[in-house]
C-alpha cells in the first residue's frame, strides 16, 4: 500500500515535501501501525503516538483531507494513494508534529475544573442521575484537537476564537449542577470573538473521534448567555 508523508525539518529544509512509502497492509492494519513500519524505514520520521487506542489523542492528523486518529483509523478503509499530514492551522515543529500550545492555552482559559463558592462538604457533592446524564456527550473529549483543527474559524482566528474543542468544555461545566460560576464563566466568553466566531458549520462534529457534538455545546452557551441576559 502506497502511503505519502508529510515532511518538514525546519533545521534544514526550505519548503515541505511528501516523501511516498510501500507498506505492506495486514487485515485489521490501523495507519498508526503503517506510521510505525515507515518509522522502521526512515528514523528520521517524527510523529506524536502513545496509547494506541484511541484515548490520549496524541495521535491526530490529517489523511485524504480529514482529520482523524492514526490509531482509530484503519487502512482499509482508506484509499490509495493515502496522504497524511499534519492538522491544519497549527505550526509544523517536525514531519507530522505541530505546536498546539496555543490549543492548550484556549482550554486553560476556560477554567476546566469545578468553581465553588459554598463550603466544600465532607464527603462528596451529591449530583442526580438526571444532572448528570447532562454530562454525557462532553466529558469525553480527549483533546486530541480534531475539531478545532479543522475550524476554520480557529483558523482565521487563532487567538481570540477559543475552538470547538474549548467551548465543548466550556459548556461541560456550565452544565454541571455541582458548578457555580455561571456567571464568571459566561462573563469571559463575552465579546465578539471567544465564542461567537462559530457560525455552526459543524466540521467539528464530522471529524470528532469521539461521536461528540461541539456546535450543539456552543449552541446551548449562546442560549444560556441569551437567557440570562434577558
Amino acid at each position: 500500500m502506497k502511503i505519502r508523508v508529510y515532511r518538514f525539518h525546519p533545521e534544514r529544509d526550505q519548503t515541505p515535501r511528501m516523501q511516498s512509502f510501500e507498506v505492506a497492509a495486514r487485515p485489521g492494519m490501523m495507519l498508526r501501525e503503517a506510521l510505525l513500519e515507515i518509522k522502521a524505514l526512515d528514523e528520521s520520521f517524527a510523529f506524536r503516538h502513545s496509547c494506541g487506542e484511541g484515548v490520549c489523542g496524541s495521535d491526530s492528523v490529517n489523511v485524504n483531507g480529514r482529520n482523524c486518529l492514526a490509531c482509530t483509523t484503519a487502512l482499509a478503509d482508506l484509499q490509495e494513494p493515502i496522504e497524511v499530514r499534519p492538522l491544519p492551522g497549527r505550526p509544523v515543529i517536525r514531519d507530522l508534529i505541530v505546536d498546539m500550545s496555543q490549543f492548550y492555552d484556549h482550554y486553560r482559559a476556560i477554567k476546566p475544573y469545578l468553581i465553588r463558592t459554598d463550603p466544600l462538604p465532607e464527603h462528596e457533592i451529591h449530583q442526580t442521575p438526571e444532572a448528570r446524564a447532562k454530562l454525557d456527550g462532553l466529558y469525553e473529549c480527549i483533546l486530541c484537537g480534531c475539531c478545532s483543527t479543522a475550524c476554520p474559524s480557529f483558523w482565521w482566528n487563532p487567538e481570540r476564537f477559543h475552538g470547538p474543542a474549548a467551548l465543548l468544555q466550556a459548556w461541560r461545566f456550565l452544565a454541571d449542577s455541582r458548578d457555580q460560576a455561571t456567571d464568571e464563566r459566561l462573563d469571559a466568553l463575552e465579546g465578539a470573538y471567544k465564542l461567537f466566531r462559530c457560525h455552526s458549520i459543524m466540521n467539528c462534529v464530522e471529524v470528532c473521534p469521539k461521536g461528540l457534538n461541539p456546535t450543539q455545546a456552543i449552541g446551548n452557551i449562546k442560549e444560556l448567555m441569551l437567557s440570562q441576559a434577558l
